[in-house]
């Protein structure tokens, strides 16, 4: 199983990059885990549009979801249409984006399947199971196994038990950690922390640990650091470009 880090910015893309998206791999299967704002762009500078042979969301926040857009249109504005494209997400996370062109006018280019979180389903060669996680909309953290190799991935997420339980003994564990050490009173029930995501990585025993979603301002050096109190594991910083073989 490998990973490339297509973007990671929380909110809205910095300049030259991207918002979350993620391109798993296993087995020549390629899921794209969440489309924030600017992740096609980087997208195809790996793949065409054309190889991606399904998509996950984990919430309907235009930067996780954005970029399905001009996903869909480079899929089926072209004279050799492609096959409709799996897209997985929970109920109604897609609905304002997928309203941006006129009505049918996308539809051909994609099956959705709407998520109910806390179930099990496969997706190509992975087995997956989610589970719905606090934020100011549903989101649906991901638990991906192949290989004999699990990844995990949070979305974005408030404090709660079950994240540890999400990313119990994965390989690597990919988490929004949208500050360092404090998080703001209006937003604690609903985003993370690098200090929390290194306690529930932790608890978790995962083998390693990718903060994402740094909100601008949260310095990579200070997130990893506050990780680093008490995960013993590596601690890494998503930026775009990186790639991370599960292996």
């Amino acid at each position: 199983m490998r990973l490339t880090v297509l973007g990671s910015c929380g909110a809205w893309p910095e300049a030259g990059q991207a918002c979350s998206g993620y391109l798993v791999e296993h087995d020549g299967f390629r899921l794209l885990v969440d489309l924030g704002y600017a992740v096609v762009p980087r997208l195809q500078e790996y793949v065409a549009v054309g190889q991606v042979d399904a998509v996950f969301i984990s919430h309907g926040h235009p930067d996780h979801c954005a970029d399905l857009n001009p996903l869909l249109r480079a899929r089926v504005l072209r004279d050799d249409a492609l096959p409709p494209l799996p897209v997985y997400a929970p109920p109604g996370a897609l609905d304002a984006v997928l309203a941006l062109d006129r009505p049918g006018m996308l539809a051909d280019g994609y099956v959705l399947h709407d998520l109910a979180p806390g179930s099990e389903l496969d997706i190509g060669p992975f087995r997956a199971r989610t589970e719905l996680l606090p934020h100011s909309l549903p989101n649906a953290g991901l638990r991906l196994t192949a290989g004999g190799r699990v990844f995990a991935y949070t979305g974005d997420t408030g404090p709660s038990p079950d994240v540890a339980g999400l990313a119990r003994g994965a390989d690597l564990l990919l988490a929004e950690a949208s500050y360092a050490d404090q998080v703001p009173e209006d937003s604690r029930r609903s985003l993370s922390s690098a200090r929390l995501q290194g306690q529930q990585a932790a608890t978790a025993g995962a083998g390693r640990l990718l903060l994402t979603h740094l909100i601008q301002g949260t310095g990579p050096a200070a997130a990893r650091s506050a990780a680093q109190q008490s995960y013993d594991g590596e601690v890494g910083v998503a930026t775009p470009g990186l790639v991370l073989d599960l292996g």
